[in-house]
């Protein structure tokens, strides 16, 4: 079962063109700025208190070189060991400080991010199962996945680890070079010596490497949309012999990713390769200008030991921060196609009006509606009509006559290009259709991993014993769920218990029943079932739309005799409307159809 959705359009971000497949929008710099700024509203204390214990944390880092040359001068003097007493208590002191610092900021750091990367988290996949199905369509089901699943990951992991390390290495590279000015403005200037070649090679890395991981995430959507494909479509593949040339693109997909990869380890390896000789250069320049200065009296070797030592102490803090760029960088670009997700439901709400109350007995319409995918002709072409309120229209009409698309535009899926449809006067775009309004069941039911009660609940979490088994007495299914193991709480989806089309299909219509909406659209919503079970499948199906306002999408002809109106469908419009009778009295295609179909069965199922 699937409650209808509003549809949207990419607004704001770039997208990408994948074999002729638009996928789905990334974001902007300036929108994943608004956007983290909208969800830290509100977090300054604690970004000002981290902020505090971090900047703590770098300097503490100080007390230790600057301890060991103290030491290192008494040792030259030749002091008594009574002098050593201060320097090693400093030291003592500034490591349990300075552990309780980094404890501290670790702990305000993940206050301050972990939620509002729990936040993004549940904003992404909130959009993206809201996603109009044309949409999703559009840029591929792989792409959405990839997003929802590694780029979270991404973001997720360098919130919680990368960020933290990133920031304090960063503090600490900056406390050391302020050491070392104060110690002599000359071990500055010999120290700065490094920092034109680590400018121009991390100037280079990111203009290398953020393509290159931009791009890596796209092809990791593209392969995923491959894999995806294949495993979905496995049957019809293997009845095609289709799965040689479906295994060639997963093939093309995964070497496209592998290259990525294989790109951003040599950017990688030529990076640090660089930042070695700024290193070699740094470290040389300081024991330099020490040797020259001690000789000169101008610095002691205390003195000179604590430089040597600063500088020596930024190789941790740059390889760390140089470390957890990459995945700095990725995370980044994870960020930005989260965000991109986001973005549509926004382009949505933007400057949408405020319906007004939609009553439980509201009327469904739609006027001169047409829609094609793509930038393909028009499937269903200038539909019309109206549903009123507790009656019931049944569609009928050949294989690719355009019944299914009509019902999905019907239901919200799918935003019309001409035309409109809309609920009480209110067009289908501007409401939220999950609020119990509209529901459609389709004969592509799902099961989902859990028992039948969590199944079931998908619909009313709150739903009671009782209103379950009302619900399965109301579809035909009780007996058969009572005779399982466990009953309700008999697992079945993934890994559990496997359930026949036609029992999957009466939880779907179980699960309308507890739903229960005003509106109801069935798109062959029975057709899977055999004959010895299409009799109660569609019993179960009048059950659910009594005293509802519904749609039938009708496979076999018996199911449109119930209706109060019938509409045939020809080449995606509407050939014929009317009554059962009035159309089978008609002479024209139903009365055609219905002959047919009455010749081939022993009557109405």
């Amino acid at each position: 079962m699937t409650g209808a959705t509003t549809d949207a359009s990419p607004a704001g971000g770039s997208g990408s063109r994948s074999a002729g497949r638009v996928l789905l929008p990334v974001a902007t710099g300036r929108q994943v700025r608004a956007y983290l700024r909208r969800v830290m509203r509100g977090r300054r204390p604690l970004l000002c208190a981290t902020a505090v214990t971090m900047i703590a944390e770098s300097l503490l880092g100080l007390v230790g070189p600057v301890a060991i040359g103290w030491i290192t001068q008494a040792i030259a003097d030749h002091r008594g060991v009574g002098v050593l007493v201060g320097p090693v208590v400093l030291l003592a002191t500034s490591t349990v400080a300075g552990a309780a610092a980094g404890w501290g900021s670790t702990v305000l750091l993940a206050r301050t991010v972990l939620p509002a990367v729990a936040r993004l988290r549940e904003e992404t996949v909130a959009a993206a199962v809201e996603l109009p199905i044309d949409v999703v369509e559009a840029g591929g089901a792989g792409d959405l996945v990839s997003r929802v699943s590694g780029d979270a990951e991404l973001v997720s992991d360098a919130a919680s680890d990368a960020l933290g390390s990133f920031i304090g290495s960063g503090l600490a590279i900056l406390a050391a070079l302020a050491g070392l000015a104060a110690l002599d403005w000359r071990f500055a200037l010999a120290g700065l010596l490094a920092v034109p070649i680590q400018a121009h090679t991390l100037r280079w890395y990111l203009r290398t490497s953020r393509p290159i991981y931009a791009g890596g995430r796209v092809a990791d959507g593209r392969r995923a949309s491959a894999l995806l494909t294949g495993f979905t479509a496995l049957s019809t593949l293997r009845a095609l012999r289709l799965g040689a040339s479906q295994r060639d693109r997963v093939e093309a997909a995964s070497a496209e990713s592998m290259d990525y990869e294989f790109r951003a380890v040599r950017a990688a390896t030529r990076f640090y390769g660089r930042l070695n000789l700024a290193e070699f250069v740094g470290l040389g320049a300081i024991l330099l200008v020490a040797y020259f200065l001690v000789r000169a009296e101008l610095v002691s070797l205390g003195a000179a030991t604590t430089a040597a030592l600063f500088f020596a102490g930024l190789f941790g803090p740059i390889n760390i921060v140089l470390g957890v760029f990459d995945g700095i960088q990725q995370a980044g670009a994870g960020l930005a196609r989260l965000v991109g997700i986001t973005t549509l439901t926004g382009a949505r709400d933007a400057g949408r009006p405020a319906p007004g109350p939609i009553g439980t007995a509201a009327s469904l319409t739609a006027e001169n509606v047409s829609f094609g995918y793509g930038e393909g002709p028009d499937v269903v072409r200038d539909i019309s009509l109206r549903l009123e309120p507790g009656r019931q229209i049944a569609v009928v009409g050949t294989t690719g006559s355009g019944k299914s698309t009509l019902a999905s535009l019907l239901a919200g899926l799918r935003r019309p290009r001409t035309g409109t449809a809309a609920l009480d006067g209110v067009f289908l775009e501007y409401i939220d259709l999950p609020q119990h309004h509209v529901a459609l069941v389709t004969q592509e039911t799902h099961v989902f991993a859990g028992t039948i009660a969590d199944n079931l609940r998908l619909a009313r979490p709150e739903a009671t014993r009782e209103a379950i088994d009302d619900a399965l007495h109301a579809v035909g299914a009780h007996d058969w769920v009572e005779a399982l193991p466990d009953g309700i709480e008999t697992p079945v989806g993934g890994g559990g218990r496997p359930l026949t089309a036609s029992q999957a299909q009466q939880l779907a219509l179980a699960r309308l029943w507890l739903l229960d909406p005003p509106i109801v659209i069935l798109d062959e919503a029975t057709a899977e079932a055999g004959s010895d079970t299409a009799r109660a499948l569609d019993h179960a199906a009048r059950q659910v739309t009594r005293g509802r306002s519904s749609v039938v999408i009708a496979h076999r002809l018996g199911q449109a005799a119930h209706a109060d109106i019938v509409i045939v469908m020809e080449n995606g419009r509407v050939g014929e409307r009317g009554g059962h009778e009035e159309l089978r009295a008609a002479g024209g295609v139903y009365a055609t159809l219905w002959a047919a179909w009455s010749q081939a069965s022993s009557g109405p199922a």
